[in-house]
């Protein structure tokens, strides 16, 4: 299990530098937008996330 968690974590690593990597820019002006969000906006947003992620996480494994 903890072999499988630090693998998840780098992949999120690899997946976050990718978008920074290829798009500064853009990753930039979303960042400039998403401080414009009301918190709770932006906490719906992540719980939607979360619970995308798991759904995901449950079809595939």
């Amino acid at each position: 299990m903890p072999h499988s968690f630090a693998t998840a974590l780098c992949l999120v690593l690899v997946l976050e530098g990718l978008f920074l990597f290829a798009a500064p820019q853009a990753w930039q002006r979303m960042a400039e937008q998403m401080r414009r969000l009301d918190p709770r906006q932006l906490r719906l947003i992540g719980a939607i996330m979360v619970a995308a992620g798991l759904l995901l996480l449950k079809l595939v494994v």
